[in-house]
């Protein structure tokens, strides 16, 4: 029988307060209980803050940023790309500053739909307002700010460029690691090309996300978000050499991610879900990242409120989280990451989602997960799928594992499915894992399935 959705709450605790009052206001906008008569705001696409670049990194990657103390100025058009999973005709757009050390203004913002690489279509350019009409706002630090609605057309899996112009560089720039698609920059001290058609100014490209954290869409009330949390499996690293470099050619710009497999046999098979993205390469579920890896984000238990149960509409959540727990370097134990899926199985469901939790993928063929994991990875990894398979905490079980293993050899991925690093599975094995999800059991109606409880 299909659950009902049920209605969330959210609580102010003290780490709430730090955030800005906009991300306050829209998180307890998107609690309680929905008005069925009237459209609301749904999650239709995100990535997950993972950390701030500055100094050297933010240098190589030609993003501009200002030293601290120094009083140096710059600017420059971040001019990002995001594919949304559903299409609508009214966004709000989240911007953050989650892991900025200093106030950062974003001074003018405008969206529009991708024509061809940075270039975008003229008649769909519009600017973008914050808090009831100013042109600018600024985001504290650990902040994120959302804008006013803006009305624009698009369709499922149309690439949309939100054009971001900062005139005062910040000492360093929130931003996803491995985005997988192509956003691109003006060089720094360039001006404001926010509201450019043509890709002229726009010579650089990036595949980080900067600032921008989550679009939400304007939808009928019976369309719901999922969000998959998990870590580079989820966020659709492919690799490409053993050491796991991610692989770009086939993948960048190709919605090739579990979640947009996941997205399309939704609608093929005329579902109102909307899937989100809530992965982080090399994010662990029990810990915080290595300060000096820390690109891979804060741990699943820390970040369960502010990647998941903050997004707009959320009813459902997938997690696939774990592996690199226990992968090198020295990973923790079974009983660590049991005590981590509790706890955000308790995370989860105290917000009334729906939790689905998925099997980790074998790996002991690669050079993390194999000879050199300490202790050795794979008898904790079969530990704790039995554990999963056997649990009763969450709503339900999705097996990962048995849809992707090597049918002679369940230690490792099927062939066929293996990326080169033999830890991620390439583009087939991540239709695989989309295909592996009961898309019966995820959200259906909030108001029709409540009502028939």
């Amino acid at each position: 029988m299909t659950k009902g959705f049920k209605y969330r709450t959210v609580s102010v605790t003290c780490a709430v307060l730090t955030a800005a009052t906009s991300l306050f206001a829209s998180a307890v906008a998107n609690a309680g209980v929905p008005d069925c008569g009237d459209d609301h705001w749904v999650s239709n696409w995100s990535a997950s803050p993972t950390n701030a670049i500055g100094g050297l990194e933010a240098v190589a990657a030609g993003v501009a940023v200002s030293p601290a103390g120094t009083g140096l100025t710059s600017n420059q058009t971040h001019r990002v790309v995001v594919t949304p999973h559903r299409g609508g005709e009214r966004v709000r757009i989240h911007l953050s500053n989650r892991f900025g050390s200093e106030p950062v203004t974003f001074t003018r913002v405008t969206i529009a739909r991708q024509k061809d690489g940075a270039a975008v279509e003229p008649e769909s350019v519009r600017q973008v307002l914050f808090n009831g009409g100013s042109e600018s706002t600024t985001a504290a630090p650990g902040s994120e700010v959302v804008t006013d609605p803006v009305p624009i057309a698009f369709s499922a899996f149309e690439p949309l460029a939100v054009s971001i112009y900062v005139d005062r560089a910040p000492t360093d720039v929130t931003g996803h690691d491995l985005g997988n698609a192509t956003s691109y920059l003006t060089a720094p001290g360039l001006g404001d090309h926010s509201m450019d058609t043509g890709a002229d100014a726009f010579a650089r490209t990036i595949t980080r996300v900067s600032f921008v954290s989550r679009m939400d869409v304007v939808a009928p009330t019976d369309v719901t978000t999922v969000v998959a949390f998990g870590d580079s499996i989820t966020d659709g690293h492919v690799g490409n050499d053993p050491l796991g470099a991610p692989k770009t050619v086939g993948v960048v710009d190709q919605n090739v991610r579990y979640p947009d497999f996941l997205q399309r046999r939704l609608d093929e098979a005329g579902g109102r879900a909307v899937v989100t993205n809530a992965g982080i390469g090399g994010n662990r579920l029990t810990r915080d990242t290595p300060s000096e890896f820390p690109k891979f984000g804060l741990s699943g238990v820390s970040r369960a409120q502010a990647d998941v149960i903050n997004q707009a509409g959320v009813s459902d959540v997938i997690v696939l989280m774990g592996i690199n727990d226990i992968g090198t370097p020295i990973g923790v134990t079974y009983e660590e990451v049991v005590a981590g899926y509790t706890n955000v199985i308790d995370q989860f469901h105290g917000a009334g989602l729906s939790v689905h939790l998925g099997t980790l993928l074998p790996a002991s063929n690669s050079v993390t997960h194999g000879a050199l994991s300490i202790p050795p990875a794979e008898p904790v990894r079969a530990r704790i799928n039995s554990w999963i398979r056997s649990q009763r905490l969450s709503d339900s079980v999705i097996d990962f594992d048995a849809a992707l293993r090597d049918p002679d050899n369940h230690s490792i991925l099927d062939r066929r499915y293996a990326s080169t690093d033999n830890l991620h599975p390439n583009p087939g094995g991540y239709k695989a894992m989309a295909a592996a999800v009961d898309i019966a059991k995820l959200a259906g109606d909030r108001c029709t399935a409540e009502a028939g409880q």
